[in-house]
């Protein structure tokens, strides 16, 4: 981090409500958890007594199973953030220019910002036509966060190839790939993939993640990664869920049905939805959101507001969770429109 870059950093708006009563569709968490996850995290609390085996063997081979790498190539992180933040601050320099997608997740520009360099913004889908010569890095996510599209296989691993030729690295951000039956990049040359446990899951408030990276990069986030970067219950049940692969086929499978039963609500309504591969759907409501957003909290439904994206000024973003949860929203957007 670039001491003279913070004073002129912001913070980044999310999702989420702290209102225990409200429908939260602002956040794009799973409602479901594997089985056994709360037995693994009281079991873990006399480790929880002591620091953590800082090699984290157990969840380094989870994870290397679950993304198909080596253990040797995991670096545990407080969170998929955490991974992003420790990538990006061993690589860029203040000064240098890397490639961020928009609309997108705002962490990316503000980390490369704490760290003295300068985002250049180009729109996501037009990002894999980029030069990637000219840039220390290259920030790609699969699926895009707000907008839930993948890149095409072949489109993703012929930049790649582009970056690790230039020797710029490629950041790709796999939050919510894990929703998905799509690939890693996990291991491949002049690549780090940030991955987070805590939406598949169900558990944000864990703070559990990885990165995958090979070589020089390697060596350099585990020099940099801060001692003990995983809490023990995390490590535990982070470890737990990722073994769990019936946990990760049927949350797959129900992400499905589920948000094409949503998008076909909000299409019945007249909404023009985006397609999306992710936990969540880009909606576009024809106008400034505000008082949409404002007539469903009112009713106990909090949706994203989407405008806090660069390049979206008419959209909101809604999460897939339960068929009820869907029918409660579709019967406020009944009545407030």
């Amino acid at each position: 981090m670039d001491p003279d870059s913070v004073d002129g950093a912001e913070r980044v708006p999310h999702g989420s409500s702290d209102d225990p009563d409200a429908l939260d569709l602002s956040a794009n968490i799973n409602p479901r958890v594997p089985d056994g996850t709360r037995a693994v995290y009281d079991d873990a609390f006399e480790s929880a007594r002591s620091y953590p085996n800082d090699d984290y063997p157990d969840f380094r081979a989870a994870a290397a199973d679950y993304v198909g790498c080596s253990p040797e190539s995991v670096v545990p992180t407080a969170g998929g953030l955490a991974a992003i933040r420790l990538a990006i601050g061993v690589t860029v320099s203040p000064g240098e220019d890397v490639l961020v997608p928009y609309p997108s997740f705002g962490e990316y520009a503000r980390e490369v910002e704490l760290a003295g360099g300068r985002p250049e913004f180009v729109a996501h889908d037009e990002l894999l036509d980029c030069d990637p010569s000219e840039y220390a890095m290259a920030v790609v996510c699969t699926p895009n966060n707000p907008t839930g599209d993948c890149y095409g296989k072949d489109d993703l691993a012929n930049f790649a190839d582009r970056c690790a030729a230039a020797g710029t690295v490629l950041l790709a951000d796999e939050a919510f790939l894990g929703f998905t039956d799509r690939d890693s990049l996990a291991g491949r040359e002049g690549c780090v993939v940030a991955r987070s446990l805590t939406k598949l899951f169900g558990l944000p408030g864990l703070r559990a993640g990885f990165a995958v990276v090979d070589g020089e990069s390697l060596a350099r986030l585990e020099t940099a990664r801060p001692a003990w970067s995983l809490g023990g219950p995390a490590a535990a049940v982070g470890a737990h869920a990722m073994r769990d692969e019936a946990f990760v086929a049927e949350t797959r499978r129900r992400v499905e049905r589920e948000r094409e039963y949503l998008r076909a609500g909000l299409i019945d309504r007249g909404f023009d939805v985006r397609h999306s591969e992710a936990p969540f759907v880009l909606v576009e409501v024809g106008e400034d959101p505000t008082d949409l957003l404002d007539a469903c909290r009112n009713r106990g439904v909090v949706l994203r507001d989407a405008t806090t994206f660069r390049g979206l000024a008419s959209h909101v973003r809604i999460a897939v969770r339960t068929r009820e949860a869907t029918d409660r929203l579709l019967s406020v957007l009944d009545e407030v429109r």
